[in-house]
């Protein structure tokens, strides 16, 4: 009992201190993970167990990926070519960027895509003279977006498609259709919302018109073989199941190989790593690790499914909105992996589950745009955008980023209920 409740109060001291910007996230998550070793609610074997190395994987692999393949100068590049092709205009390159954090992030995980778009971003925002922070918020909810609509673009998708036997043309054809809608109206609602914002003066743009994005490029040798390790990256995310292997191999091999064959120096290559946002999320993992090892997470999930009743369209959408709730601002993969036994013993009992499972992959991933630290991608592009100045706040992503999920969430909820509801 005493566990259970410095568990508790331990996880939302820490969410409220990153909630008031006071205490920087890391240190908050890194201080609660320490109260609960010293308290014995967790000891070390327990907290490396609850930590989810292949996400910490992907992380570092792809960081030190990017900051191989950055110093061939392909993202000033594509930047440039990107900005004269939409005629300087700053909103018809946003759109251009969530266009291509969607599709990317559908196809990659989230996490490498906004490694790759966010530094563009930022490079695009400096030559026009503009604030990137309303491109970047952009981008991370078209990233949630995009990793929603496929089987590979979010872990919790992986792990549902695996029990559930669900798989890619079947997520395309359910949470892809949805993802199309909402991404529509996100973009509808940017406009309305952002545009008279985005605006960048005669000179700027003319400036930016004017550059050679040829000269961009530094290192021609190393450009051939970014693309050529790209195009593996993505075929290795893609196949990795077929593969036999875990997201983290395929991002940690990329990361060694271009290390090898890129003749880059070491020492700044691994400076470019964000170790702080590493940190910050061993330190989540285990806090959320904790709230699992003493049962609180497995009562959330139990107390989700009885709040239905037992009668199946309430229990779709009961697990929709609360998966999207409690994924906003715990990690959503210990969540899914509660949830998908008790909706398999559903199934067991003679209940329609496909229904569930696709409320509980909607909610789950669609959450992660409701707080700053709802998805991984979030967090990693809102550590870019600090490291270049341009800082974000808790609250300040929060004003935008919950009315985006409560608008995924009705429209996910009409789909639902017009697919198996009426």
């Amino acid at each position: 009992m005493l566990s259970t409740i410095i568990a508790i109060v331990v996880f939302i001291v820490v969410i409220a201190a990153i909630m008031s910007d006071k205490v920087h996230r890391t240190t908050a998550a890194i201080a609660g993970m320490v109260v609960l070793l010293l308290t014995g609610v967790l000891n070390v074997d327990q907290a490396i167990h609850y930590i989810d190395f292949n996400t910490l994987g992907v992380l570092v692999g792809m960081m030190i990926f990017v900051g191989v393949i950055k110093n061939s100068g392909l993202f000033e590049y594509i930047s440039i070519k990107s900005a004269k092709i939409a005629k300087g205009d700053p909103w018809k390159i946003m759109v251009a960027f969530i266009l291509i954090t969607a599709v990317c992030s559908a196809l990659l995980d989230n996490v490498t895509t906004v490694l790759l778009v966010g530094p563009m971003t930022i490079t695009i925002a400096n030559m026009l003279g503009i604030d990137p922070v309303p491109t970047l918020l952009a981008q991370i909810f078209a990233s949630n977006i995009g990793g929603t609509a496929t089987l590979i673009g979010d872990p919790p998708n992986i792990m549902i498609g695996t029990k559930a036997g669900l798989g890619f043309p079947d997520f395309v054809k359910t949470t892809g259709l949805v993802c199309v809608l909402i991404l529509i109206v996100l973009i509808f609602v940017l406009k309305v919302t952002t545009k008279k914002k985005l605006i960048a003066s005669s000179d700027a743009i003319e400036k930016v018109m004017k550059l050679d994005e040829r000269k961009a490029i530094r290192d021609h040798e190393l450009l051939k073989k970014s693309l050529v390790m790209i195009v593996l990256v993505v075929l290795g995310f893609m196949l990795h199941d077929k593969l036999n292997l875990e997201t983290s191999a395929i991002a940690l091999t990329a990361a060694a190989v271009m290390l090898l064959i890129g003749k880059q120096n070491l020492e700044e290559v691994i400076s470019e790593v964000e170790w702080p946002t590493i940190l910050f999320f061993m330190g989540l993992f285990v806090l959320v690790g904790g709230l699992e090892k003493v049962g609180v997470i497995g009562r959330i999930a139990d107390l989700v499914l009885a709040a239905s009743g037992g009668r199946e369209i309430a229990t779709m959408l009961v697990i929709l909105w609360a998966s999207a709730f409690l994924s906003s601002i715990l990690d959503n993969i210990p969540f899914v992996a509660t949830m998908i036994p008790l909706i398999l013993d559903l199934g067991m009992q003679g209940v329609n589950v496909v229904p569930l499972w696709w409320a509980l992959s909607l909610g789950a991933c669609l959450g992660g745009n409701g707080t700053l630290i709802g998805a991984s991608a979030n967090v990693v592009l809102s550590s870019i955008s600090e490291k270049h100045g341009y800082p974000i706040s808790f609250m300040q992503y929060t004003k935008r980023g919950f009315p985006v999920m409560l608008m995924s969430l009705v429209i996910s909820t009409g789909f639902l209920l017009l697919r198996f509801g009426v």
